[in-house]
């Protein structure tokens, strides 16, 4: 059962991940931030444990999500001018920085909640200059780069379940929502398109976290009522809701190219 969990995640994220690839980076910053690596790694833990512990876990996962945008902010402003490990570096030390400050605050929802808007409201503008939508065409990558991938998101929901028992709600929550997406996507597209175009979605990716963290907002509060299968279903809707309407609404403000859509 551990290796099936294992497999499909892995199919999943490393799916999503290649498509994102091809994409332009406002397009593949929606693809990334939908919870294709948080999602199962909940949903095995709920076939694990009851209702109070996954609206714990869900919390765990919404301070995470908070953290993650400043694991951006350190990462896009980091890449302008260094490599791949020194830009990697940066996002994890600021990561863990604000895991450890957050870590000492008695969270509750309401708390969370405002949380997100406060950070999220300074984060954005921070980021926005480096904000692109330029299609980039990436070389080939390495032959190993996939199995890689797989591997790193096979190994997140193993231990996700796995020490669950051990680890308590907080921190598995924690695990779970690792960026563990967006390190992937960097350690790979980095090197072959540079930092700036890297750093270009990463900061596209920060609105739709944003969302992310509302849709974890409205599964923890609809958990005692509904149970946490459908707190799980509601949470993933908000998620393709949030990410679909930023999509539309960047496709209804975007300009014409000229000659696109022109006959021979």
């Amino acid at each position: 059962m551990l290796g099936l969990k294992m497999a499909i995640a892995a199919t999943i994220v490393v799916m999503t991940s290649v498509i994102a690839e091809r994409s332009r980076p406002f397009i593949a910053a929606m693809i990334v931030t939908l919870p294709v690596s948080a999602g199962p790694a909940l949903a095995f833990l709920a076939m694990e444990h009851d209702d109070v512990f996954m609206r714990a876990t869900l919390l765990g996962a919404m301070v995470t999500n908070l953290m993650t945008p400043i694991y951006c902010l350190a990462y896009v402003w980091v890449a302008q001018k260094r490599g791949t490990v020194v830009s990697l570096a940066a996002a994890f030390a600021a990561w863990g920085t604000a895991g450890l400050i957050f870590r000492e605050v008695n969270w509750t929802l309401p708390l969370a909640l405002v949380a997100t808007v406060l950070v999220y409201a300074a984060i954005i503008p921070a980021t926005k200059r480096f904000v692109s939508n330029t299609l980039v065409t990436a070389p080939p990558r390495a032959w190993f780069e996939i199995p890689l991938r797989a591997l790193a998101v096979a190994c997140l929901v193993a231990a996700v379940t796995s020490l669950s028992w051990s680890m308590g709600p907080y921190f598995s929550g924690t695990l779970a929502a690792l960026p563990l997406v967006l390190t992937s996507l960097i350690a790979i597209l980095q090197p072959r398109i540079g930092g700036q175009q890297t750093a270009a979605l990463i900061s596209n990716s920060i609105v739709g976290l944003f969302g992310f963290g509302f849709a974890i907002a409205a599964a923890i509060a609809v958990t005692p009522s509904l149970g946490r299968y459908w707190a799980l279903a509601v949470g993933l809707a908000g998620c393709f809701l949030w990410n679909g309407a930023l999509v539309l609404r960047k496709s209804a403000g975007r300009k014409p190219v000229p000659g696109e859509g022109a006959t021979s």
